[in-house]
């Protein structure tokens, strides 16, 4: 009976597992697809190619290692597809490179931010986007080639462990972790650590009083109105929540898969599972945290929406029931050719003249 109920349990947790996974599989495509479109239809964002860059990586990631970590991998995956020698340094191979490709992109696009907000007006010191996105991509090259390096699988009987975690690393999993984690996320909290400084800066520093400006009143009610409200609120306002939010979903995400790299090799094949789809959820956040919560690209997605809609039909307005403006308004625009300029001229002399020759009948 205990272990009935232990089977039960453990399968219902299995296919939570799975459910969850599907989800950011799901999201992941769905989220970077809408986001690379948007993007690529808004000419002028600063920072369009390091968001394309990230939303190519997450495509990536989410076209061939999440796939296979629903079907080859053991629970929450299904396990049902059993990789061969090759498929499965191939798959070492894709994991070990795509995700530093990811953080490192993350870092890049927060630099990239850093020195648009706190230096704009010094372009001669911001490297050429693909002059940095191409070091990104070297470097992951290079660390994906490390997966090469460590001991090969289990011959097809055994479960094969294609990923990072359980030994595809070898001695260089230390190594991995400190270029492939470590290094991000000391760049990207230095950068966003310094935007937050200057967006607190920015907060406390007492506005300029406008010239012609009458001074302020010594009355009662004039001291009440410059005291600060009772509720207290975080210094830099809106512009400080941005690079808090990007940092705690840096560290939520990829922390756990960090520490778990830097484990013995037993103790992460036992977490694999878990930190390994923690981690991937990470390709589902990204079109959120660093689309929807940026203002130039939220109105070009309204835009889009609201041409890709049909436009609802005309409707009359309140102020269209008088009688005449009702009919103007179910006839609709008028079908004939509007007058031109050379037709208005023949009607004045007329009007003019009918009116010369009603003037003396009226005196």
């Amino acid at each position: 009976m205990a272990n009935t109920t232990e089977l039960n349990v453990s399968e219902v947790a299995g296919s939570v597992g799975l459910i969850l996974a599907a989800v950011v599989e799901v999201g992941a495509l769905l989220g970077n697809s809408a986001l690379l479109v948007v993007v690529l239809r808004t000419p002028g964002l600063r920072d369009a190619l390091y968001l394309v860059h990230l939303c190519v990586v997450d495509l990536l990631a989410a076209a061939s290692i999440m796939p296979l970590g629903l079907v080859a991998a053991p629970p929450p995956g299904l396990g049902r597809v059993r990789l061969g020698p090759a498929s499965c340094r191939a798959a070492r191979f894709l994991s070990a490179a795509l995700l530093p490709a990811c953080t490192l992109g993350v870092a890049a696009l927060g630099l990239a931010r850093y020195r648009l907000i706190v230096h704009p007006l010094r372009p001669g010191s911001r490297p050429p986007p693909v002059l940095v996105l191409t070091t990104v991509w070297a470097a992951a090259g290079l660390l994906g080639a490390l997966s090469l390096l460590g001991p090969p699988p289990a011959p097809p009987p055994a479960p094969a462990r294609c990923s990072v975690l359980a030994g595809g690393l070898g001695p260089f999993r230390p190594l991995w972790a400190l270029l492939a984690f470590a290094l991000p996320a000391l760049l990207l909290l230095g950068a966003y650590g310094s935007i937050f400084v200057v967006a607190r800066r920015a907060a406390l520093r007492p506005p300029r009083p406008a010239r012609g400006a009458r001074l302020r009143s010594d009355s009662l009610d004039s001291r009440l109105s410059i005291l600060p409200p009772l509720r207290p609120r975080l210094p830099g306002g809106k512009a400080a929540l941005a690079p808090a939010l990007a940092v705690g979903q840096f560290a939520a995400c990829w922390l756990p898969y960090g520490c778990a790299c830097l484990a013995p090799a037993a103790r992460a094949a036992e977490a694999e599972a878990a930190v390994t789809w923690v981690a991937y959820s990470a390709f589902a956040a990204h079109p959120f945290l660093y689309g929807l919560l940026q203002r130039p690209v939220r109105l070009a997605l309204r835009r889009l929406t609201r041409r890709a809609l049909p436009r609802p039909p005309r409707a009359c307005t309140p102020q269209a029931w008088h009688p005449r403006a009702l009919l103007k308004c179910l006839q609709g625009p008028p079908e004939g050719p509007a007058l031109g300029h050379s037709e208005a001229p023949e009607q004045a002399p007329e009007s003019a003249g009918e009116h010369s020759l009603s003037m003396p009948g009226a005196t």
